[in-house]
């Protein structure tokens, strides 16, 4: 109570006036009434000292106990130490004065307001309230009621608010209230709704028991009655007491009537609100009313963070998750979220239930082998389950489809019995997995699961595609007869004229025939091909097949078949027009149509500058010249040849041939000069020996005979006789290389060298020393012997030698060194493999040297030449789009990197994956990082590495999109199901540190 109520109590009847006479002034009456003047207007320190010198002069008895009533009073309202037991001691002094029951009311008072409400109580209970005045008795039972409330004694409280209760007072409101808290302490909730319906009625407390009443509403499960009282009030009142509680109240009551709509929207509410979050059921219970609402994304923000702990509430919210991200188009958040309910066993229903719907989504979005092992799972764990039926349809469909085959070879291969189903599974697995290996130019392996998918060859279809594949692995691995016997099971059997897999064996089945040199059964098989296939649909191995079709047509002298073949083939516009027009030129010069032949030669020396059969095209123009006796157009083409190709084999034949046209045009000098060249830097030629003749002729003619004795010598040291010792030793040397005996080898080459020092045989010799110490794997002895090789006067050893070279430093990492010897490979080379395995060490020894221009111009090259090798694309257009990469050119490098990844599937494809989705998350597009992982990773199952790569890749793109609860069942996954140990603990540490 306020000092000022206190005084006015204090004052009492005391206000009166006094007369002004000159023995008042001066008398203690007088005294006494300045004392009480000063306690009326509060100055209580001064009314204090007045009355205390009052206490010893004579007053009348009234005058006198009123004093000290004054005087205690104004202690207490000063808080002098002795206040309280001053009035204490005028009550028990005076007990029967006037004063002493205000007395007790005004110590009741002050204890009160200082919060002493035991010190309070002891005097309110000593108060005559009828004694006081009405306003001042009707608070002494509700003040002795709320101090009892105060100190926890609700059973006395309850006796005195009911006391006011029942009263008519302005307090009957605070009872009402006080009394309904206490109902509400004690689990009396019918009474406390009762008293704080009655509170409510007050303006004092109808912002404050809206909560209250609520919330007793909500444990008596008065749900209704909670409802119809709290919807009216929280859209009327405007200040209500925690409004935000009363939505939560309205949601769960909502949420028990299964309204949720209704239940959703105050969830909501409440959230908005943001003074605390919900419990850990609430958001499950506002998760459920927003999935049951359709608001699935809203039920996804609920259930995930309930989701994080392991319990049965976790399992049931993820669960829900699963069900919410379904609805959404999400089929990787959902799998995640099933994945977890069902790992988690505290409700053996929702484990089913969740088991099922993880291996349903994961068939559904192509993850076959997580889906297999699912639906193992769920059929040995529920024989008899809901879903038993539909689960073994979906296995064998699983089986048919995942892109882990070995893993599901195995799976079906441990079953103890297979249905027909699960046959045709296993031989489609074995075909996939065998098309794999092959891919990967593994061409054994491939050849062994080839066979297996024949197991149960319930499939004619992939009975003649697995025999087509053997055939390309047989070819692969250069065993001709197993490869004719593979392709020929296909011919032999039922398969219909222009099925696409017997068109393809035809082309595969012509080339073994053709390279095992059975020309005139390749002829059959090209043509078939040729004949069949549809060019716009396989056009590069068409034009191909022109060009072997000729060929075979050629070699059994079929002239003017190969003639038509040829002219079909450049007609149509063949990407091999350049062979065609040399071929061509070859047959009309059998058929002694030399005009002819010239004018398709030179369409080759004319517009194919970069043609690899350039040289032989103007070696051959250059012959026909010859037998024209158009002798100098023959020099002029022989002499082409020579200074644009040095290193050409054609060279010395060249030389030959310029030699006997300059003859028959009398430049005798010119024409001694090439029949030298040809002994000296060719002497082990096999037209050497005619070289000789022709020098010796022509020194004769000019009359030189002299000159020609030196060149005889070298000659025969040079070229021994078969018969003799020399040609022995260098023919038991060479077997020795063939038999692989190259220690042995080595000694017997050294040891001809020692004995015929001068022999034309020197830089062979050299070269298979070279060779063999190359083979033994002592690679800086072999690039001794290459080096000095490639220093020496030419010879066609010289770019055999310059191969190696390239070769042996790039396998070295000398990239610097290997770089011009594997230009001058790629230059020069014979046929598509050597330009490939020079292209190839160009490219990566650019790369390494951080060249990416380069690296890239020729990754291009080896894309040109096609698949040389199984894997010849892939390995380049990886090493592209890295180079790309580390130039900063993302959008290049992206565009590359998705062309490979959808590309037949390889090592290098799933490699490309991880990087193309890196390559998005590094530049904060963790949505699309992770749309190439879901979309395009289906494929690369097998690759572990990579693979688990991705889905790593996959939880930092979750944990930096805030989705904690996918990015640990990622990583469970992983650590769970990835058979690449590396991984498995990557995995395991990250999931340490979320």
């Amino acid at each position: 109570m306020k000092k000022s109520s206190l005084l006015l109590i204090a004052c009492g009847l005391y206000l009166q006036t006094n007369a002004q006479s000159t023995l008042y002034q001066t008398s203690t009456l007088k005294q006494f009434d300045d004392a009480y003047e000063l306690f009326h207007k509060e100055h209580l320190t001064a009314a204090k000292f007045s009355f205390d010198h009052l206490r010893n002069r004579v007053l009348s008895e009234n005058r006198e106990a009123a004093s000290e009533y004054f005087h205690a009073v104004s202690a207490l309202q000063i808080e002098n130490p002795d206040g309280p037991s001053r009035l204490m001691e005028f009550t028990e002094t005076n007990p029967d004065h006037p004063k002493a029951n205000e007395a007790l009311w005004v110590l009741g008072n002050f204890h009160f307001e200082k919060r002493d409400y035991r010190a309070a109580i002891a005097s309110f209970q000593k108060v005559n309230e009828i004694a006081l005045r009405d306003e001042d008795g009707e608070q002494v039972p509700f003040k002795l009621g709320y101090a009892f409330f105060q100190l926890n004694d609700y059973r006395n409280a309850q006796t005195y608010f009911d006391r006011v209760k029942r009263s008519r007072t302005n307090m009957v409101p605070d009872a009402y209230y006080y009394s309904g808290y206490i109902a509400m302490e004690q689990g009396n909730f019918d009474k406390a709704i009762a008293d704080f319906k009655e509170a409510d009625k007050s303006r004092t407390y109808s912002d404050k028991v809206p909560y209250m009443l609520s919330a007793m509403y909500y444990r008596q499960g008065y749900y209704n009655e909670l409802i119809q009282y709290a919807e009216p009030i929280i859209n009327s009142r405007n200040n209500l007491d925690r409004k935000e509680e009363i939505y939560l109240l309205m949601a769960e009551s909502y949420f028990e009537r299964r309204d949720f709509p209704n239940a959703a929207r105050y969830y909501d509410a409440f959230v908005a609100a943001k003074r605390r979050p919900l419990s850990r059921d609430q958001k499950y219970k506002a998760g459920v009313a927003q999935f049951e609402t359709k608001n699935y994304q809203q039920a996804t923000n609920y259930f995930k963070e309930v989701a994080l702990e392991n319990d049965k509430l976790g399992q049931v919210s993820s669960y829900y998750l699963g069900h919410s991200y379904l609805k959404l188009n999400n089929p990787q958040f959902a799998v995640n979220s099933f994945s977890a309910a069902y790992k988690s066993n505290h409700d053996s229903r929702i484990t089913e239930e969740a088991l099922y719907n993880y291996a349903k989504v994961s068939l559904e979005r192509g993850v076959f082998q997580d889906a297999i092992m699912a639906l193992d799972s769920y059929l040995e764990s529920y024989p008899s389950g809901t879903h038993v039926q539909e689960v073994g349809e979906m296995l064998s469909d699983a089986l048919v489809n995942t892109n882990n085959y070995l893993k599901a070879i195995e799976h079906i291969e441990r079953l103890p019995r297979k249905s027909d189903r699960i046959k045709a599974a296993y031989q489609k697995v074995s075909f996939y997995q065998g098309i794999t290996y092959f891919n990967d130019s593994k061409f054994r392996q491939a050849i062994s699961y080839f066979d297996k998918s024949q197991t149960y060859p319930l499939d004619r279809d992939i009975v003649n595609q697995s025999n087509f594949w053997k055939g390309e692995a047989y070819s692969g691995l250069e065993d001709l007869p197993a490869a004719i016997r593979a392709y020929e099971a296909v011919i032999n059997s039922n398969a219909r004229g222009r099925e696409p897999i017997l068109v393809s064996t035809h082309y595969g089945l012509g080339y073994a025939y053709f390279n095992n040199e059975n020309y005139s059964r390749a002829e059959e098989q090209f043509k078939q091909f040729t004949e069949k296939v549809n060019p716009n649909v396989e056009r590069e191995n068409y034009e191909d097949a022109m060009m072997r079709l000729g060929d075979t047509q050629y070699v059994q002298k079929k002239f003017g078949q190969a003639e038509a073949t040829f002219n079909r083939a450049i007609n149509e516009g063949n990407r091999n027009s350049d062979y065609a027009y040399f071929r061509n030129g070859v047959v009309l010069n059998f058929q002694n149509r030399n005009s002819d032949a010239i004018r398709s030669l030179s369409q080759v020396t004319e517009n194919f500058p970069n043609s690899r059969y350039l040289e032989d095209a103007i070696f051959q123009k250059a012959q026909i010249n010859m037998e024209e006796t158009r002798y100098s157009e023959a020099v002029d083409g022989f002499t082409r040849l020579i200074n644009s190709r040095p290193n050409s084999p054609f060279v010395p034949f060249a030389l030959e041939g310029r030699a006997v046209a300059n003859y028959s045009l009398k430049r005798y000098d010119q024409t001694i000069n090439d029949y030298k060249r040809i002994l000296d830097n060719f002497p082990h030629s096999s037209n050497a020996n005619a070289a000789l003749v022709g020098l010796q002729e022509t020194l004769s003619l000019q009359g030189r005979s002299g000159e020609f004795s030196s060149y005889l010598a070298n000659y025969r040291n040079a070229n021994p006789g078969n018969e003799s010792l020399q040609g022995v030793e260098f023919e038991s040397a060479k077997n020795l290389f063939f038999n692989q005996a190259y220690k042995e080898s080595i000694k017997a080459f050294q040891d001809y060298l020692r004995n015929y020092p001068q022999s034309g045989q020197q830089q062979e010799a050299n070269y298979f020393i070279g060779d063999a110490y190359y083979r033994m794997g002592d690679k800086n002895k072999a690039l001794e012997y290459f080096y000095n090789l490639q220093k020496g006067q030419e010879s066609s050893q010289t770019m055999r030698a310059t191969i190696k070279i390239g070769e042996i430093e790039y396998e070295a990492e000398n990239y610097k060194k290997a770089i011009p010897y594997l230009r001058t490979s790629s230059k020069n080379a014979r046929n598509k493999i050597e330009e490939f395995e020079a292209n190839r060490r160009l490219m990566q020894s650019y790369y390494q040297l951080e060249k990416y221009d380069s690296a890239i111009h020729f990754s291009d090259k080896v894309i040109e030449l096609g698949n040389v090798t199984a894997d010849a694309e892939s390995q380049a257009m990886l090493l592209k789009a890295k180079a790309y990469k580390k130039q900063k050119k993302d959008s290049q490098a992206e565009e590359v990197l998705t062309n490979l990844v959808k590309a037949s599937p390889s090592e290098q494809g799933a490699e490309a994956l991880y990087l193309l989705a890196k390559s998005h998350h590094d530049s904060g597009r963790f949505n699309k990082s992770n749309e190439t992982i879901f979309d395009l990773s289906g494929p690369y199952g097998a690759y572990d590495y990579w693979y688990g790569r991705s889905f790593l890749l996959l939880a930092e793109n979750y944990i930096q999109l805030g989705e904690t609860f996918q990015a640990k069942a990622t990583l469970e996954s992983i650590v769970e199901r990835s058979s690449n140990e590396k991984v498995k603990e990557e995995a395991k540490k990250k999931l340490e540190s979320i």
